[in-house]
């Protein structure tokens, strides 16, 4: 926000798509070249939750701007969701900014070895990146892209949902892209 010399959002996008008789509202914050963050609604309102993700941005050094603009974002990222580009390809069009180099290295391993229709504990993915089942929770709760960093991949070893805020949200991501358990 004010004071902030960093690039960033310098708009936001708002579309509605219907994925399996459910309205997704996605808001993508962005600016000429990439996205800065994403926050998604199955209740419709949005506005929490970008209201959210833009604290969070502005905490992490990114400027972030409301101001209201159509865009290509949403779509991408409904296009990820239903699995019609992929989750490598979605995240290319991913700025990063404001991330540590750890959450950069997190969400990089789960888009490119955590395929559509596959899930992965927290303890498995920690081993894979030598580090704590703790510490890859952090980085999932902190997670600004949420749909093409698929956070919603990562389960509990025991209950699936045990960590997720939104038990539903992530149950309505895994059963859109094949898995449930």
């Amino acid at each position: 926000m004010a004071g902030s010399t960093s690039r960033g959002s310098e708009m936001l996008s708002i579309e509605k798509f219907k994925i399996k008789e459910k309205e997704v509202t996605i808001a993508v914050l962005w600016d000429n070249k990439k996205i800065d963050g994403i926050a998604y609604s199955l209740e419709g309102n949005i506005e929490l939750s970008i209201k959210r993700l833009s604290k969070f941005l502005a905490r992490r050094g990114v400027k972030v701007n409301l101001k209201l603009v159509d865009s290509k974002y949403p779509s991408i990222v409904y296009e990820v969701l239903i699995g019609k580009i992929s989750n490598a390809q979605g995240f290319a069009q991913l700025s990063l900014r404001g991330l540590t180099e750890f959450e950069k290295k997190v969400y990089e391993w789960l888009v490119k070895n955590v395929k559509r229709g596959q899930v992965i504990t927290y303890s498995e993915l920690a081993k894979a990146l030598e580090t704590s089942p703790r510490a890859i929770g952090g980085a999932m709760k902190r997670n600004p892209y949420p749909i093409i960093v698929p956070c919603h991949r990562v389960i509990g070893k025991i209950n699936q949902w045990l960590y997720t805020p939104k038990p539903e949200y992530k149950r309505f991501l895994l059963e859109v892209e094949g898995w449930i358990s």
